[in-house]
């Protein structure tokens, strides 16, 4: 081996460690969206079912 090809290994190595640090991202926010969007509709659901209304008194009385 000689210095190019220890450059060149190196330089893979780290493109591989950066497409696998992308992949990982790109999974976590994709968990992440589905996350948020099961949490919306358990909400939803939950106002739905719940007596909340949006006539409520204010908390000064007026």
């Amino acid at each position: 081996m000689n210095v190019d090809d220890v450059v060149a290994e190196k330089i893979a190595a780290a493109a591989r460690k950066a497409a696998a640090e992308k992949q990982r991202r790109a999974e976590l926010a994709a968990a992440r969206r589905a996350g948020l969007a099961r949490r919306h509709a358990q909400k939803l659901r939950n106002l739905a079912r719940s007596a909340y209304s949006n006539q409520s008194v204010a908390p000064s009385g007026a």
